[in-house]
């Protein structure tokens, strides 16, 4: 590559979300986007499989020349973040701290809801996030894990979609909660469905814009013209992300590699 570029991982197709307003935000940065498509979700699995995996990711994009790492999946972030930063000698950013801080600013009542993954409502990482930043803060979490077949689907406003949602999240809804964070970045494909759910009263809490003002802190501005470029690579299903990803980034994706993580792969 001619420039050191912005690593992204994710289980899959989600954290396609964040690389849309990390390429907003950032038109001049090339970016590299490694989704982890053989072995999605994370979700369900144990946490010594998720840092196992989460490690083996993150080794790929060091191998693509990733000057930063941008962990795109909110069961990773919430379980391997600490273990990431231990090994690798660049920056590494999760979801979770950026969602929480933008969770506490936006909350009035500091009654929060979060919505994820099992893994990541397990692991109480929002909790633990939103308590430090304020005592105060009452949080409430709950785990809707059919909501990412659902957004794979392309089920956005399908109506089985607005019923799973009203009946995942009834119980939150009863908590008086003024704020809700999508605790899983596939959970932004369904924001509409969601919001027409809770009402133009509760405030969501996107992890994946929230990402963007923390690499702000991190990455210069520039001032130029050219355009960075785009590398795009999973570990199976090609089409299948082909698919997807069109509808998430409303463009074709021409480019695809599928890789084998057992293997060393560099960019020339």
């Amino acid at each position: 590559m001619k420039k050191n570029p912005i690593g992204i991982f994710d289980s899959g197709v989600g954290g396609l979300t964040v690389f849309k307003e990390i390429r907003k935000r950032f038109p001049y940065e090339d970016i590299v986007y490694f989704g982890d498509t053989a072995r999605v979700p994370y979700g369900p699995k144990s946490k010594n499989t998720v840092i196992e995996y989460s490690i083996q990711n993150a080794r790929f994009l060091m191998q693509c020349g990733a000057k930063i790492i941008v962990i795109a999946c909110n069961t990773s972030s919430a379980i391997a973040l600490e273990e990431l930063k231990k090994i690798f000698p660049v920056p590494v950013i999760g979801v979770i701290e950026p969602g929480a801080i933008s969770a506490v600013e936006n909350s009035k009542n500091g009654r929060i809801g979060i919505i994820g993954t099992e893994g990541t409502i397990r692991s109480k990482a929002y909790s633990k996030s939103i308590s430090k930043l304020n005592t105060n803060t009452e949080v409430f979490s709950e785990a809707c894990p059919l909501f990412v077949p659902l957004a794979e689907e392309g089920w956005e406003e399908h109506r089985v979609t607005r019923i799973t949602i009203e009946e995942y999240l009834k119980t939150l809804l009863q908590k008086n909660i003024d704020t809700l964070v999508l605790g899983c970045t596939h959970y932004p494909i369904l924001k509409k469905t969601i919001q027409q759910v809770i009402g133009s009263n509760i405030k969501l809490i996107d992890s994946a814009e929230a990402v963007t003002e923390q690499l702000d802190e991190i990455l210069p501005a520039k001032e130029t013209s050219i355009i960075g470029e785009d590398h795009f690579y999973v570990s199976d299903n090609e089409d299948k992300f082909k698919q997807i990803a069109s509808r998430i980034l409303n463009r074709k994706i021409e480019k695809l590699i599928k890789v084998n993580l057992g293997e060393s792969w560099y960019l020339s």
